[in-house]
């Protein structure tokens, strides 16, 4: 399948689930608000993310997918990739059940150190928050499960089965906020927390499912150290840190406005960056998940000129992609905000935040992407240690960025480090690629990237110019809301893509060479 056919697949179930997931936010906008309640909940709903960026999906993305493609189109075939998983499965449930079992029973020292004593002089918003993350940690374990499920289709080209796991999550939240929401904001929480499990059981039995029906029926074995499995281990260790840079990013702003910031802050960077997020998941995740296969097994074949071709039209993918998102939402942030989010107990000062933070957010969203389509030019060649690197230097710098920035500019100062962090991230990957041969640019993404660029600034005047009567629109009425963001994304999207075939910048011959070509 091409690179194209292949990220669209995940991508337009991402939208799907992303479009339950905006769902999902102006629910829980309306019933939770910007405020205790809906903070505790978002730490402890953070804390196993935080994990599974960790130790689950993207460590182990970074390892196993290389690994299963190789033996895939070695000569084990399916049985010794079979084998390698049940391998893989049986140490995985050990480290998951003891872990998830320690934190659990530890959870009031870990919420305490990772979000510095949340809740300053109020100890009743630290036990709510602990109270939140045992119902939520199961979740970890879980989802780190699904996660090998979801390496071995998307290595067998299944990538649709995986990419519509995350739409389970969406769904059970929006259940939980219709159908089993409390008469207080504390049992509304709770009950998203509860569907936050609920959740990973959905997930993990939906993969297994798919597993099973594309041959892959994995057994439970006695865990063994076999060299594939230490192999791996090795792999997945560094990539711990790397793979989930952008994540540890986050949550260092979320843990910082819970311990200096005002009741709202953590709420306001949650709904910026689950704006911000959008292009990251419909672009640079689907086309990193489709990527790192398909030059795993090019470089396997000896084809490095076809996995050099394969990154150069990745890029040209993304920016394209990325580019007009990341100009709409620091140019329209506003309007935005106020037709997806300001309704009940959100705010006019909520959304005015929220806002500002998301403009802040929104210009790291290039690099973003870029990170999630230059890492797999590592992972493929089983390099794991020179992204853990990169991370390592690009958390410092946000660190001291948040130091700098919030006390001035409070979580806005925390999502423009966030931003700053992930452009040093892409940077130093670009230039490491770039020094040790892995990468170069060709003549194509050249000529392009400055005309996409051209193309994102003219939609971003002609939206500077709508913003005013879209939020008339907005803050009229339900029919008024659908209107003016309607009025924005279509007038946007008509003069960015008119620009980017007036500037040639893409043409239609080549969006039909990648939609046909196949990765061979």
């Amino acid at each position: 399948m091409s690179l194209v056919r292949s990220a669209s697949s995940i991508g337009l179930l991402t939208l799907v689930s992303r479009i339950l997931g905006f769902a999902r936010d102006v629910l829980m906008a309306r019933f939770l608000g910007a405020g205790f309640a809906s903070d505790a909940f978002l730490v402890a709903f953070r804390l196993p993310n935080l994990f599974r960026a960790l130790f689950a999906e993207g460590a182990f993305s970074a390892g196993f997918v290389p690994m299963f493609s190789r033996m895939l189109a070695a000569h084990e075939g399916r049985e010794g990739a079979r084998s390698f998983a049940e391998g893989v499965l049986a140490m995985l449930l050990v480290f998951l059940l003891l872990f998830t079992a320690l934190i659990m029973i530890a959870a009031w020292p870990v919420v305490w150190l990772l979000t510095f004593g949340f809740g300053g002089d109020d100890p009743g918003k630290l036990a709510f928050t602990v109270e939140l993350s045992r119902i939520t940690f199961p979740y970890l374990a879980l989802i780190s499960l699904a996660s090998l499920f979801g390496g071995i289709l998307n290595s067998l080209g299944r990538f649709w089965v995986a990419a519509a796991a995350p739409i389970l999550l969406n769904l059970s939240l929006i259940a939980a906020l219709i159908f089993f929401r409390g008469e207080t904001d504390l049992s509304t929480a709770r009950a998203q927390a509860a569907a936050v499990t609920v959740s990973g059981i959905l997930q993990l039995a939906w993969l297994v499912f798919a597993a099973r029906r594309a041959g892959m029926k994995l057994r439970l074995r006695r865990p063994r150290l076999s060299p594939e499995v230490r192999r791996l281990l090795a792999l997945i260790l560094p990539a711990a840190v790397g793979a989930g840079a952008v994540q540890i990013n986050l949550v260092v702003s979320t843990l910082l406005a819970a311990s200096f910031l005002s009741e709202g802050a953590i709420s306001y960077l949650y709904y910026a960056d689950r704006l911000g997020q959008l292009p990251l998941g419909l672009v640079g995740i689907g086309v990193g998940t489709a990527l790192l296969p398909l030059i795993s097994r090019q470089l396997e074949a000896g084809k490095l000129e076809t996995a050099m071709y394969s990154q150069n039209r990745a890029i040209q993918l993304v920016l394209l992609l990325s580019m007009p998102a990341a100009a709409a939402l620091v140019v329209s942030a506003g309007p935005i905000v106020d037709g997806l989010l300001r309704q009940g107990e959100f705010t006019a000062g909520d959304a005015r935040e929220t806002a500002a933070t998301l403009m802040a957010i929104s210009l790291g969203i290039p690099a973003f992407v870029l990170i999630k389509v230059l890492t797999p030019g590592f992972y493929a060649r089983s390099d794991t240690r020179t992204p853990v690197r990169i991370a390592m230097a690009s958390m410092l710098v946000n660190l001291a960025l948040n130091f700098a920035l919030i006390w001035h500019l409070a979580q806005v100062g925390l999502a423009l480090a966030t931003a700053i962090s992930a452009w040093v991230n892409a940077a130093a990957l670009y230039i490491l690629l770039r020094r040790r041969g892995y990468f170069r640019t060709d003549g194509k993404l050249e000529r392009a990237w400055p005309r996409i660029l051209a193309a994102a600034l003219v939609m971003a005047a002609l939206l500077i110019a709508l913003n005013p009567y879209v939020s008339a629109l907005v803050g009229r009425s339900f029919e008024g809301r659908i209107a003016g963001l309607a009025l924005l994304v279509v007038s946007g999207g008509l003069v960015y893509f008119a620009a980017i075939f007036l500037l040639r910048a893409v043409t239609l011959s080549e969006l039909k060479e990648q939609l046909l070509r196949r990765g061979r």
